[in-house]
Formats: structure tokens, sequence, C-alpha cells
């Protein structure tokens, strides 16, 4: 098999998997008609009020079955990770909603770390000369990069992360091209992406949270909204803190920003 036909026929199976979990889900006990109505919509939410819509229809549903609704999830999720489709922050987001704050983080960080080295490994296997065939520029910048921080790499991914200036499926596809070993590909991306996992799960629990403006101000939500603007201040810090001993994470901070923004 080529290359490419092996990657198509992964991505057919991947849609014949997710759409059978879809279209033949166990019935329950509960109002037959509101679930086959609910169940007939799912789709990934492309904004906030189809993600309350599909977090309403999932929390109802995972009452008489959690087990189906959390393979449905983890499954939807790995897919568009695996594949590098964009949109985590809002199934980042449904986490927090369907299982709340901590479960969701939890989900979340273990389904970006999975899915972005199943990414990985397919595009190692499979991807390389693609990869560097469309963004011939932003590989060799990278490259270039990566062997200037050769002796702190773990470092240099950590900092891409905390600070996406290049898209994460973008790293996720790219980091075979140069050489990165398996390991620190992995830690990276679980460390890195938390405080961005964190922010999305505890928002996406606020939300489903709120029915009126007086829950806006309520003490629980204010201390969340803390909680998330500490965690967004994170990165920076210690970035400034510890970015001293690793000058040359901070010039790629400069140098990568304007060409990289272009794929965006």
């Amino acid at each position: 098999l080529t290359p490419i036909f092996s990657v198509l026929l992964e991505i057919n199976i991947s849609c014949k998997y997710r759409l059978s979990l879809k279209s033949e889900p166990p019935h329950p006990p509960g109002p037959q008609l509101f679930l086959s109505l609910c169940l007939s919509r799912l789709k990934f939410p492309s904004d906030l009020d189809e993600l309350r819509e599909l977090a309403e229809t999932l929390k109802f549903y995972k009452q008489e079955h959690y087990g189906y609704v959390l393979l449905l999830y983890c499954s939807a999720y790995l897919y568009k990770q695996s594949f590098a489709i964009p949109g985590s922050s809002l199934l980042n987001m449904l986490a927090g909603a369907i299982f709340g704050p901590w479960e969701g983080l939890f989900l979340a960080c273990l389904l970006t770390t999975s899915g972005s080295t199943f990414c990985f490994l397919l595009s190692r296997a499979f991807g390389k000369q693609y990869v560097v065939h469309f963004f011939p520029e932003k590989v060799a910048l990278l490259q270039r990069k990566a062997e200037e921080n050769r002796s702190s790499l773990f470092f240099f991914l950590l900092f891409l992360r905390f600070f996406p200036m290049t898209p994460n499926w973008f790293l996720n596809i790219t980091c075979p091209v140069l050489n990165i070993p398996m390991p620190i590909f992995f830690s990276s991306v679980f460390i890195g992406l938390i405080p961005y996992n964190f922010i999305c799960v505890r928002t996406g629990s606020i939300l489903s949270e709120i029915s009126s403006l007086d829950d806006i101000f309520s003490w629980g939500t204010l201390a969340q909204l803390l909680a998330i603007a500490l965690v967004a201040l994170l990165p920076g810090a210690l970035i400034k803190r510890y970015g001293h001993a690793h000058l040359k994470l901070i010039k790629v901070h400069f140098h990568v920003r304007g060409p990289l923004k272009l794929i965006l």
C-alpha cells in the first residue's frame, strides 16, 4: 500500500466507526422521542450555541448510559486529534460541560496527549514527505530552531505549547520531521497543554452552570473565573522566571511568530 492510500483507508475506517457510534446508540428507558430527535442531530459543535445544546443532550443521556457517552466523546476527540482536524477547544469545553471541571480536565489532558501521539505516529509512518512538500519554509524554520535548542529540546517544545504561535496540529505533524523523540514529544504535549485545557474545560463548566446574569456574580463562578485568570498568567510567569537559562527560547518568540501565523 502506498502511504497516501493507507492514510485514506484509516480515515475511512475511523469515519465508519464514529458513524456507527452515532447511529446505533443503546435505547434508554427515558423519553424515546426526545432522545431520538436529539441523537439524530449529533455533530461536532461549531459555536457556543451548538455546544450548549449538545452538552444538554449528552448530560441528559449520560444519566442512563454514562459508558456510551464517554465512549462517544473519547472516539470523537481522538478522531479529530489523530487526523489533525482543528476544533479541540470546543471539545475541551464540552468535556467541562458534560463531565464537570476535574473529570473533564483529566479527560482533556489524556485525550489531547493520546490523540497528538497518534497524529505523530501517523505523520512519522506516512506523512513526513507531504509535510515537507506542502510547508517547506515553516518546516525549515522549525528545524533550524530545534537544532539550535537541541540541548534543551523539552523546554523548547514546552515553550511552543505554552504559547501556541503555531497551531498544535502543525506541531504534531511536524515533530517527526524534526526527529523529536517520542518520550519528549509525549511529555511536552501533556504538560504544555495543561493550562490551555484547564481554561477551556473550566469555561465549559461555567457556561453549563449559568442560566441567568445573577449566576455570573455568584461566589463559585467568580472563584472559577479567578482560577482561569491565574492559570492563563502561569505560562508567561514561568517563561519569564526560567527563560534566562534558555535564551534561545526567547529568541524563537520573535522569529517564529510572524511567518507561522500564515498557516493559521
